[in-house]
């Protein structure tokens, strides 16, 4: 708890408001710098943040963990903080008087001392900073060559000792400042370059032609971080105007500080200095500062090849802790060693009197001592000599001249006793006793790495740990729990898992060529470039594996280093695999750093998600308002900054919904427009992956639903148990919602509505905005969405509904019984405030019904819990998401392993290399179509019957084929015939008797199997989702244990309802994959190639085979429906040749039924009665299932005869009740019941909603008729009849049974439709004759 905090409670609108209070102490967690902020403690990071928004966050997690420390979750009344960054509290107005009014300026400069990663952080170190690498010895052989090269030995003493002063700490009080002084292109900024990465956070970078200005009084402003290094790499310091700055910031004198809108204040600055420069400084005098001060630094000249010093470079990231080490010891070896340097070489090439002194260097050295008289006579004569456009005064050179000797006197005595005036004693002759360095040439030979060995390093080291060999998928045979084997039992040369220790890292090079295939060369050529360690091949032979061990926390590294270089971390279950062809022998090095660190992962969504997206709009809003810049192009480029700090910590965050403000304000550009409408279209406008939800702490389940009006939010809700009362909240504060979502809330349709409305509360949306932001979300307008909403919840009941269960609300209330009523008032109007209470009462409802649905829809729950499970992902994740992760294990892009072919053309195996598919023809030319060996190898084992298939043409292929299929401008046609792009549909209308019933089983699954659609790797994953359900039904369970990576061992128990439980979640993905692969939205699944809908399409062609197969052998198809065929009198042989002649394409079929009566009315409708299982038995030897359930019985498909009064009337006998007399009718604007039977000119509307439950009703009994709302062409609003009801009046079912009013409804509306249905039938049998229900 922060030590300048005390909390206050007060009882207030139901609730107890914890309030914080600022007290008045010398702090050891604020800081405040005049009568402003300066810094707080962050324990979280431990280190100090100057940023204000850091400040509100700390402040603001004390107040929530004080509350529910002291109040606890549940209080009651319940406590709310009241938090900083809720403006409307009002603390964020104390915050600020507090610091500029109320306390006492109390503060240390921070970052005056380096902390390297394997310090302690503490708060006494004053650090807002810490290197990514630790202090320690290393490594530092590419520096050692790279400045070897460049710089001869005095020269490199010289960087290195500075260096090392800034290591050391010493470089704050050392009056000193490097200059890099040589031509372009001679190594200065590469030497600086690495300065900033050794000191990354440390440095700032400086104008120093601004520091010598005598005019410019904001040149400090680039040292207001407190940088420990100053940088610039081409700076200019050649006319110095005033040199008073540049010596008060080298020997770090307080001075005076002028910022921008700033009063102006005393600091006392402690950075080094170091300035590359093609030009002299300027030294105006012996006697200047600078002389003192300057250590200057002169290139060798010498080069290193250029793939060479790309090298280095490359390495030095990776030995930076040695190289610090190395440079703390040279400046430890004698910190005073440059105590007396003067930069003699500086002073010839920028000081004019110094070159006089030193051309006349023999006569100067010769006299030893001289009059003023006789050196200005040499001096003029040098002057005219010269063309010296600037010479000085007489009395100025009488005063430089006395810094080249010993000892001036204005009267001298001489031995003979000669009296001289302005006599100089005793010249300094060893200020020009510099020696110039000879020149080396250096000969350097680039690095290779040279993989040739076949005997392996780690084989030795990885002898005793854990190892297993593939499955021929290339996945674990095994869970890691059942594993015995370890390294030294298998051969390594075949492809096999090994668990290494978690610091063992791998980098994965998989760079490809211009033709996007691996290439060994790039990889080689990238892997040469970093520090010599112990190397392979990869499996395929061209990718390249450095294994070097990590000293820091290997857990913390991103898995990306540059595009196509992975970084491997093996935790948990995770393990190597390896499959050992070439290596080196180099040894495992030891790393450790020069690696990127990752963000933290799966962050829940809540409050600091919420806090730092809400801060970054904040600051966008405000560069909109031209508040920190005044032009358009600086505030775009200031938000493009936001943005791409954002995208890049890691934060996850959403705001694409402002995308249209920035491009709007980016066109309005005057002079800029071009380039600020580029920019805002390459700007990141939301994280990569949204927050993932983490269950909350408190484990209880919250059922939730909100309403929205302008004036008006409402959010309603209640913890789970009927004995649990509804919670209201009338326009609840951004707090509020805050403390809502600590729960596991869960919503119906919510991922879709309710969270994003949430979420809009907490980022400060107000009632207004709310409103327009639900209006555009109902309207589905783009970007309407936050990302980071969707994973508010707990979980979305119509989300994990299965697919025959997704109703809206109100269905589910009409179906369950629950109570369900409209609220009549207009969305887009606000509504009186005596009204908020029945809208609230509504909302109730809602609430109450999602928990029932939630109740009844149990079973799908257990099945979305467990797909979670197995796809490692969340419960409140989508289908569709969990889907791809159990199939492409987070493969985003897995189309390049996909197999689509064109099915009208034969397919052999592909015999030849890739570089060769040139001389074929192009894929619609070509005669074939061509499968690789592994595709070939999968296809056998999983569908051999499938394999030297011989078409109906008596044309061979190795796999099914359709000769003459075509697909032309969206339609399909197959042998004469035109196929649906859903499935093939075909019906003969009439009567028929005896029809069996077959039916493929699972038939688009097998279509994706058979075809090895998703590449071999991926469908043997969907494969095992299929195998998963089928060791269910055999009971199969070691199988079971193996197949997925063991997923599915947990529930391969022999109990019944968890077995059902996991046999319908795997038949969820099994079901998803198809809708997937044909959806017009991207995904994993979805491929650019499948223009015609491939895995249906190729059931439907088979299905025309199979007809004409049928048809050939003298039996009637009266039916088929994508995949069902219905063959009336089928003999037990016909049904063996069906199930034959399905294997053959990789179909199993299962007979079904057997109806012993059917009428077909169309392609979708009819009605049929199931033969007796004792005529099933003496026909086929065996009862098909649904014969065996429901012999004799009857069954309906298709709307007409399955009407449950049309059914239980005509057909079954049952007796009808009052449910089988109420029609569900639903619109997507509004129904209203017209009661205008007294005048029917006039309308007298009730209005309902979008959908409820009615009953026709006589006339002359109270009903009314049922119309819908729409808009006429003149724009004005017309009733029209809902569909189906025309001709009747109506009343809501529900108030039908509570009056009583049974006897009142309109039995001829439900005698019309039997009527109808039987004169369907009568259209191709007598109806009593095929409805008598005598059994046969």
């Amino acid at each position: 708890m922060l030590d300048f905090i005390s909390f206050t409670h007060k009882n207030k609108d139901g609730m107890i408001k914890v309030t914080p209070s600022f007290q008045v102490i010398k702090s050891k967690d604020l800081m405040i710098r005049g009568n402003s902020f300066y810094a707080i403690w962050d324990e979280n990071r431990d280190k100090w943040s100057t940023d204000p928004f850091d400040a509100v966050r700390i402040i603001d997690q004390c107040t929530i963990k004080y509350t529910e420390e002291h109040f606890g979750e549940n209080s009651i009344p319940p406590a709310v903080p009241q938090l900083l960054r809720d403006s409307s509290t009002g603390v964020i107005d104390q915050w600020h008087k507090y610091c500029k009014n109320q306390t006492i300026d109390n503060y240390t400069i921070l970052d005056e001392t380096l902390i390297f990663s394997n310090m302690d952080a503490k708060r006494e170190n004053y650090s807002s900073k810490h290197l990514d690498y630790p202090l320690e010895p290393g490594d530092y052989s590419a520096w050692d060559k790279l400045i070897g090269t460049l710089y001869t030995e005095k020269e490199r003493h010289k960087i290195e000792w500075s260096i090392g002063s800034i290591v050391s700490g010493d470089s704050k009080k050392i009056q000193k400042f490097l200059v890099f002084y040589g031509a372009a292109g001679a190594g200065k900024s590469t030497i600086m370059n690495v300065v900033q990465e050794l000191f990354k956070g440390y440095y700032a970078v400086f104008d120093a032609k601004a520091l010598g200005s005598n005019n410019n009084a904001f040149a400090l402003e680039a040292f207001n971080c407190n940088p420990l290094v100053a940088i610039q790499h081409d700076g200019d310091l050649s006319k110095i105007e005033d040199n008073t700055k540049l010596n008060s910031l080298v020997s770090h004198e307080e001075m005076v500080i002028n910022e921008k809108y700033k009063s102006a204040y005393t600091n006392r600055y402690k950075a080094f200095l170091m300035m590359g420069t093609n030009r002299p400084v300027k030294i105006t005098d012996a006697k200047s500062g600078l002389l003192r001060r300057l250590i200057d630094v002169t290139p060798s000249g010498n080069k290193l090849p250029f793939a060479e010093y790309t090298s280095l470079m490359n390495e030095i990231k990776f030995q930076l802790s040695g190289i610090a080490y190395h440079c703390l010891k040279v400046y430890k070896d004698d910190p005073n060693y440059y105590d007396d340097y003067v930069p003699i070489d500086m002073l010839g090439a920028s000081n004019d009197f110094y070159n006089f002194i030193s051309d006349n260097y023999i006569t100067f050295s010769d006299e030893k001592d001289m009059t003023l008289s006789l050196a200005w006579e040499i001096y003029k004569n040098y002057v005219e000599d010269s063309n010296m456009p600037y010479p000085l005064s007489k009395r100025a050179f009488k005063e430089e001249l006395k810094n080249y000797f010993l000892e001036f006197r204005e009267r001298y005595t001489t031995p003979d006793g000669k009296r001289i005036r302005n006599y100089y004693i005793q010249f300094l002759d060893d200020k020009f006793n510099g020696e110039a360095e000879p020149e080396k040439e250096i000969k350097t030979k680039p690095m290779l790495l040279d993989l040739e060995d076949s005997k392996s390093l780690l084989d030795d080291i990885c002898a005793d740990y854990p190892a297993q060999y593939t499955k021929d998928d290339g996945t674990p045979l095994y869970a890691w729990k059942y594993v015995t084997t370890t390294l030294k039992d298998l051969d390594t040369s075949k492809l096999h898992y090994v668990k290494i220790p978690e610091n063992h890292i791998v980098i994965d090079f998989d760079i490809p060529d211009e033709s996007g295939n691996k290439s060994l060369e790039r990889n080689l050529e990238a892997a040469s470039k970093w520090p010599k360690t112990y190397a392979e091949l990869s499996k395929s032979g061209c990718g390249v594996h450095l294994h070097y061990i990590y000293s820091g926390d290997a857990t913390k590294l991103s898995r990306v280093y540059d595009e196509h270089i992975e970084i491997k971390v093996y935790v948990g279950n995770s393990s190597l695999r390896r499959k050992l062809t070439k290596c080196n022998h180099e040894p495992i090095a030891t790393i450790s750093s020069g690696l990127p660190l990752k963000e933290e992962s799966k962050k829940m969504v809540g409050e600091n998600i919420i806090k730092n997206e809400k801060m970054l709009r904040v600051m966008i809003l405000r560069n909109l308002n031209k508040e920190y810049h005044d032009a358009t192009k600086p505030s775009i480029d200031f938000i493009d900054k936001l943005l791409k700090d954002a995208y890049n910590s890691g934060m996850k965050y959403d705001v694409t919904n402002l995308r249209p403000s920035i491009l709007n304000f980016a066109m309005n550009s005057t002079n800029q427009a071009d380039y600020c409408v580029k920019c805002v279209n390459q700007m990141k406008f939301k994280s990569d992956e949204p927050s993932e939800h983490v269950e909350a702490k408190n484990s209880d389940i919250v059922f939730y639903d909100i309403e929205v009006f302008p004036n008006l939010f409402l959010v309603n809700w209640k913890f789970r148990g009927k004995d649990k009362k509804v919670v209201r909240m009338i326009n609840p504060s951004a707090s509020d919602i805050e403390n809502l979502i600590k729960f596991n809330l869960v919503g119906f349709n919510n991922r879709l509505y309710d969270n994003h409305i949430l979420y809009a509360r907490m980022l400060g949306y107000d009632n207004e905005q709310l409103f327009d932001l639900s209006q555009r979300i109902i309207n589905g307008s783009p970007n309407a969405m936050f990302a980071e909403a969707y994973n508010l919840s707990y979980t979305d009941v119509y989300d994990f509904s299965s697919a025959g269960n997704k109703k809206s609300l109100k269905k589910w209330e009409i179906e369950l019984g629950i109570k369900h009523h409209e609220l009549g008032l207009p969305w887009d109007q606000p509504v009186p405030k005596e009204l908020w209470a029945k809208v609230a009462e509504y909302c109730d409802d809602d609430v109450i019904a999602t928990e029932a649905v939630f109740d009844h829809l149990i079973s799908d729950w257990d099945t979305r819990k467990i797909l979670a499970d197995i796809a490692d992902k969340t419960v409140n994740d989508s289908t569709n998401a969990l889907t791809t992760a159990i199939v492409f294990q987070g493969n985003k892009n897995p189309q390049n392993e996909f197999n689509y072919r064109n099915m009208s053309k034969p397919v052999k195996l592909k015999d030849f290399d890739d570089d060769e598919i040139n001389h074929y023809p192009c894929l619609d030319e070509r005669e074939y179509e061509f499968i690789d060996e592994e595709t070939y190898e999968f296809i056998a084992e999983c569908t051999p019957m499938n394999m030297q298939f011989t078409a109906w043409d008596g044309s061979e292929s190795i796999l099914p084929y359709f000769p003459g299929y075509e697909f032309k401008n969206g339609k399909s046609t197959y042998r004469g015939l035109e196929v649906g792009e859903g499935g093939y549909v075909e019906a003969i209308p009439g009567f028929h008797e005896n029809v069996a019933l077959l039916d493929v089983a699972s038939m688009h699954p097998h279509s994706v199997i058979s075809e090895c659609l998703f590449g071999p790797h991926y469908t043997g994953r969907f494969r095992d989702i299929v195998r998963g359900r089928i060791c269910i039904k055999h009971e199969d369970f070691d199988l079971g244990r193996q197949i997925l990576d063991g997923k599915f061992a947990p529930y391969l128990v022999r109990d019944e309802v968890k077995l059902a439980a996991l046999s319908k979640a795997l038949k969820t993905p099994i079901n998803s994959c198809y809708g997937l692969t044909k959806a017009s939205f991207d995904n994993p699944f979805r491929d650019k190639r499948n223009l015609d809908n491939i895995v249906a399409k190729r059931g439907a062609l088979f299905m025309i085979d199979l007809k004409y197969e049928v048809e050939a052998r003298g039996f009637k198809v009266a039916h088929i429906k994508t995949d069902s065929i219905k063959i009336p009198n089928a003999t037990p042989e016909i049904i063996q040749f069906v199930m034959d002649f399905g294997k053959k394409y990789g179909y199993e079929f299962e007979h079904e039924a057997t109806y012993k009566k059917m009428c077909l009315v169309n392609n979708a409708v009819y009605i049929a009665k199931y033969a007796d299982s004792e005529w099933c038995q003496q026909q086929y030897g065996y009862v098909p299932g649904d014969n065996r359930k429901h012999p004799n019985a009857w069954t309906a498909t298709g709307t007409q005869f399955q009407i449950p009064y049309v059914f239980k009337t005509l057909f079954s006998g049952e007796e009808v009740e009052f449910e089988d007399l109420c029609e569900t009718k639903s619109v997507k604007t509004s129904m209203h019941l017209d009661f205008n039977e007294n005048d029917e000119t006039q309308h007298n509307l009730k209005f309902i909603g979008k959908v409820s439950s009615f009953c026709p009703i006589k006339p002359g009994c109270g009903g009314g008729l049922l119309v819908r709302e729409g808009a006429a062409k003149d724009g004005s609003i017309k009733y029209d009849a809902v569909t189906g009801t025309k001709g009747y009046r109506w009343m809501e079912a529900e108030m039908v049974k509570d009056l009583g009013y049974e006897e009142r409804i309109d039995m001829s509306y439900y005698q019309r439709l039997a009527d109808e249905a039987k004169e369907a039938i009568n259209k191709y049998i007598d109806f009593e004759y095929f409805a008598d229900r005598t059994p046969f």
